[in-house]
């Protein structure tokens, strides 16, 4: 089974896709605009090449084994009802043909967070309201097949989710199951959002973006139980990352990746209290969240999913973020790359493939044909053997 994972060029948001080595789809945030469903539109038709990348089950739905939603965001949640099926899977209709979310992966915490000053999209509302579906069938103990399941990651300090043991991952903890069974190809440590305070010094820590979810994911194939790691962190601001690093400076190894998403599309707010368009060069790095984000592995990649970083006052993406990812990059002992989706050719989605030749990435390529992994010409880009130790 071939392992890869699938990054698609939505300018400013964040979508990509893995497909572990059991064959599971994980699909973490979507943006397909409107712009990406009009075919008068310059957009790549992100909505198609999902579909192209996707497998149909025995009764012909196009499906994704589990889709993270890191925060709800509209550039992360894009396309939700347009393009996946919501509510009971009886009521899939093949006219429509939408994707079935066999198991929703989603935090409780960015939504108690929305606020009048953080409003709710409407793919954001619908989101919720499916989530809200699925956690009430487990409460009723109905029976609960694919396409009711969810996960969810970090609980409620306010014992909101005391009653959901058997479906709550908290923060620190490992998810290795999909879908009710254990799955061997993959692991992915949830390490945010952290847990919800009543202290008013932490109003910052309270925003959407600060509630991202934030997850390592390691992926196996056929035997290489460490092939590949990613690091995922939502639109995570540098007081997040400070507190992450806080909390796992002594434990570095689960902030290693071999890909990084540039957190917020590349944002210096990921890195600096400073405003960029403020204080431009004066603006000072945080050296805590710069340490949690500086755990790569040796010929490790950073993946602007962001429209083309140049020299200006917008943020993001930032310039002064990406100086500071391909200095992380440059140390002799990682020889890494910085790599913007919206700079690469083509309109196809940037594809990763994972073998079994050590804990390492070994290609990047631009997909031609997202469907057949043999069709596609390779962009050699081999890493070096690294360390079990981060």
């Amino acid at each position: 089974m071939t392992v890869e994972t699938y990054h698609f060029k939505v300018a400013n948001g964040d979508m990509s896709l893995m497909k572990t080595n059991s064959g599971r789809f994980i699909l973490i945030d979507i943006n397909i605009g409107t712009s990406a469903d009009d075919e008068n539109e310059d957009a790549p038709n992100v909505g198609a090449q999902l579909r192209d990348a996707l497998d149909r089950d025995s009764d012909g739905r196009l499906f994704v084994d589990a889709f993270m939603l890191t925060h709800p965001d509209m550039d992360h949640c894009s396309g939700l009802e347009n393009h996946f099926h919501l509510g009971k899977i009886e009521d899939w209709s093949a006219e429509d043909d939408k994707i079935v979310i066999r198991e929703m992966w989603s935090s409780p915490i960015v939504f108690k967070r929305a606020s009048s000053a953080n409003k709710l999209c409407a793919d954001a509302k619908a989101w919720a309201t499916e989530a809200r579906r699925r956690v009430e069938m487990f409460r009723q103990d109905e029976v609960i097949g694919d396409g009711s399941r969810i996960l969810i990651l970090s609980e409620d300090a306010n014992g909101k989710t005391d009653d959901l043991a058997d479906i709550l991952i908290k923060t620190g903890e490992t998810i290795s199951v999909i879908c009710g069974e254990t799955d061997d190809s993959f692991e992915a440590i949830l390490l945010a959002p952290l847990p919800i305070t009543d202290d008013e010094d932490e109003e910052e820590l309270l925003s959407k973006n600060n509630s991202s979810v934030i997850t390592q994911f390691t992926l196996a194939i056929d035997g290489t139980e460490n092939a590949a790691q990613y690091l995922f962190g939502g639109d995570a601001e540098v007081a997040i990352w400070e507190k992450i690093w806080a909390e796992y400076s002594e434990t570095p190894k689960v902030l290693a990746y071999d890909v990084l998403i540039a957190p917020h599309h590349c944002s210096w707010r990921s890195l600096s209290h400073d405003s960029w368009s403020k204080k431009g060069k004066g603006a000072v790095v945080s050296d805590d969240a710069r340490s949690a984000l500086s755990q790569a592995n040796v010929g490790a990649i950073i993946l602007a999913s962001s429209k083309s970083v140049v020299d200006d006052d917008n943020d993001p993406p930032c310039i002064r973020a990406k100086d500071e990812y391909e200095d992380i990059l440059s140390a002799a002992d990682i020889n890494g790359e910085f790599r913007c989706l919206q700079d690469e050719n083509g309109d196809k989605p940037v594809q990763m493939e994972i073998t079994k030749d050590g804990p390492k990435v070994v290609a990047l390529k631009v997909a031609a044909v997202i469907s057949s992994s043999s069709a596609l010409g390779v962009e050699a880009h081999a890493h070096g053997s690294r360390s079990d130790e981060a």
